[in-house]
């Protein structure tokens, strides 16, 4: 292909490009403002929940396949647009559908979610990124995709990171899209199975304060920090080798 073709293709994939940005940007602002706008956040209440408990029992006993596939298709719209109201999606997945299936659906809808805001991530902002930081920001970028399945992993296992957060930055990096949705599924396996336990026991709950003990938050956070030894272990033992070798 002549260089001049090459420029022709350049020419009219960018435009393209930019407009498909501009849409899923704005795509993006508009469900994050109608949620907002039409309040739907107070549908995603501890409050509303337990007042609409028994309708909701009664829905998905009468129509289980599709609450199901709705619950999850809530969740992936929940998560993908980083909206809040994840724990009470999860709380309502436990009181619904019990404590194996419902983090089962809980995992199918935050992981699709969460791979949806990892991707659009990458799409409006990895190349500017790269572009603009790519120098001062290839060392961790290389050492974070090297032990990306780790890293993620103790990410999505602390509490104190924040859900969302993780998904918009791991897009920004050279992670590979399947070891992020790996880690996504293994690392919310354990919140999942808590939240869901918790929300059997949905009329005994007063507020979301209750399910968040710091022996819990605790606890978590003990078990991403031991899915870093291995990292910690091999960076420790690799620097005397290589020095030896000097």
């Amino acid at each position: 292909m002549s260089p001049e073709g090459t420029a022709v293709t350049a020419n009219t994939s960018a435009p393209s490009s930019i407009t498909g940005k501009i849409l899923v940007a704005l795509l993006f602002a508009t469900a994050i403002g109608a949620f907002f706008f039409f309040d739907l956040k107070s549908y995603l209440s501890l409050d509303a929940l337990k007042a609409n408990r028994d309708d909701l029992l009664v829905f998905t006993q009468e129509h289980y396949v599709p609450a199901v596939a709705l619950f999850i298709l809530v969740y992936i719209l929940q998560t993908g647009f980083s909206l809040s109201g994840a724990t009470i999606m999860t709380l309502a997945g436990g009181f619904l559908f019990g404590s194996l299936l419902g983090p089962l659906y809980v995992n199918i809808g935050a992981t699709t979610g969460a791979t949806l805001a990892f991707l659009a991530a990458r799409y409006l902002l990895h190349q500017w990124v790269e572009r603009k930081f790519g120098d001062r920001l290839s060392p961790i970028q290389d050492g974070f995709a090297k032990n990306a399945f780790t890293y993620l992993l103790t990410l999505r296992l602390i509490p104190f990171f924040p859900f969302f957060l993780v998904n918009l930055l791991s897009g920004l990096t050279r992670v590979k899209v399947g070891t992020y949705v790996a880690a996504t599924a293994v690392g919310i396996i354990p919140g999942s199975v808590v939240y869901a336990f918790a929300g059997r026991q949905l009329g005994t709950i007063n507020t979301l304060s209750e399910l968040v003990s710091p022996r819990l938050l605790l606890a978590f956070s003990l078990l991403g920090l031991l899915i870093l030894i291995p990292v910690v272990y091999r960076k420790f033992t690799e620097r005397p080798s290589s020095m030896y070798r000097e």
